[in-house]
């Protein structure tokens, strides 16, 4: 499910029922709401009552995009034709002038509740042979007739409570991050997984809340995983892969009732997220620090450069180093960290060996996922031997048994560590974490040999 509506540019229909045997067919979303808006309407009707219905045509389809309504259920397609599911749609059908020009002027736009974010689901039907909650095709000509104006019809059946609002356009894009999500990772997707996994919680009490929501992989958000998934019969692994992260939307679709016309809904303090999207000049925070971490482990892989100030101020150093990663990496050298540039920033982190050569700048590279309570790894046996280093000059960290286990003990000495150092104090060992944690335990050696 998206943070936010937009207007896919291409839709796909599948030309029957959901589960029959049926061809889809894809094609631009305008193009789409002017054949349905021709199967529906007649075109002899007032502008005002055409107006009404192709906005709540509009909204109908992007609650769908916006539920994932069919993706999240497994299937290739976005909407069907069926009018006892969907909208009817004719395949290559003409379509008439009048409507095919007054869709053109209000595509982008859709209904939804005051303080709410998700497409209304604008349910209606023709008002003769079939009734419905919702709008009648019909009764809108009646009161076009009358001289209600488009949003006056509207709100008569569907509430006073009612917005018209622009969405932007943009390709189709599915929610899966593209990746399972396990243990470890830190991400806005985890966020948005613990968020939901802790609503659908209300409705599924089994399944033990996580606290915070901070989009940290944790141990209790791998144990919420693996509730959901046994009490939804999927293998019960923890990992948030395609089946358990669309199982998961179908659900939270469901308890939320955001396919129903009086839907619970999605506010803005639901999709508010802790983790940024974007880095720019005056950004601040654990973020800035990562990606200051980042840049300099490639810088001196390529031997463009040394160390950033890790100092979580995105000042013109960092933007001088972002800008000149960008120029490398073939993207438009903006020195704004979007989407584009983590991924592309990540993926040559992740390139570089993990171990390099000592004595020339160089370190052992911090692992891509964040250490947590319960992680099982070689970076968590090198972490213990560090902390135990230390441990020898700052007696607040109490030493640990090296085994690669990330369990109480290790937790406590990394709490002692960022309490002590001005760290975050999570008890989590992101990259930037492990670099300090090594690079204070690597200058404790060299003091101690010397």
């Amino acid at each position: 499910m998206p943070e936010y509506p937009y207007i896919p540019e291409t839709i796909t229909v599948h030309l029957g029922r959901p589960d029959e045997a049926a061809p889809n067919v894809t094609l631009p979303f305008l193009e789409y709401i002017q054949n349905v808006a021709s199967s529906e309407l007649y075109p002899t009707w007032p502008e005002n009552a055409l107006r009404a219905n192709i906005y709540a045509q509009v909204s109908f389809a992007l609650n769908r995009i916006y539920t994932e309504w069919y993706r999240a259920r497994g299937y290739d397609f976005d909407i069907t034709n069926s009018t006892a599911f969907d909208q009817a749609f004719v395949n290559n059908r003409d379509i008439f002038d009048n409507v095919a020009a007054l869709v053109s002027q209000q595509f982008d736009q859709y209904l939804a509740r005051p303080g709410f974010i998700q497409p209304l689901f604008a349910s209606y039907c023709d008002g003769r042979r079939v009734q419905c909650d919702g709008l009648s095709q019909w009764g809108t000509v009646a009161l076009a007739q009358q001289g209600l104006t488009p949003y006056q019809i509207l709100t008569y059946y569907y509430g006073d409570e009612l917005d018209i609002r622009t969405a932007p356009i943009r390709p189709l894009t599915q929610s899966y991050p593209g990746r399972p999500l396990r243990l470890g990772d830190v991400e806005v997707s985890v966020e948005i997984l613990q968020q939901r996994l802790n609503r659908i919680a209300n409705n599924y009490p089994a399944i033990p809340k996580i606290y915070p929501v901070n989009g940290v992989f944790t141990l209790q958000t791998e144990e919420a995983v693996k509730a959901f998934q046994r009490i939804f019969n999927l293998a019960p692994d923890g990992v948030a892969g395609p089946a358990t992260w669309y199982q998961i939307t179908s659900v939270y679709n469901a308890v939320r009732q955001l396919a129903e016309l009086n839907a619970e809904g999605v506010t803005l303090q639901d999709i508010s997220r802790k983790l940024p999207y974007t880095l720019r000049a005056g950004t601040r925070g654990d973020a800035v620090r990562l990606l200051q971490f980042l840049l300099s482990v490639v810088r001196l892989y390529n031997e463009q450069g040394g160390l950033l100030a890790i100092d979580g101020i995105f000042g013109p150093e960092t933007r001088a180093a972002v800008v000149a990663f960008q120029t490398d990496a073939g993207l438009t050298p903006d020195g704004v960290v979007g989407n584009a540039t983590w991924s592309a920033l990540l993926d040559a982190y992740t390139a570089i060996e993990r171990i390099q050569p000592t004595g020339d700048g160089f370190v052992v590279l911090p692992p891509t996922q964040t250490l947590v309570l319960g992680s099982r790894s070689e970076d968590v046996s090198l972490l213990q031997g560090w902390l135990n280093r230390i441990a020898e000059e700052y007696p607040q960290i109490t030493p640990v048994p090296q085994t690669g286990y990330f369990g109480e003990g290790t937790r406590a000495a990394v709490l002692a560590f960022q309490q002590l150092f001005g760290l975050p104090v999570t008890g989590n060992v992101s990259p930037l974490v492990f670099y300090y944690i090594q690079l204070t335990a690597g200058q404790i050696g060299q003091s101690s040999s010397g």
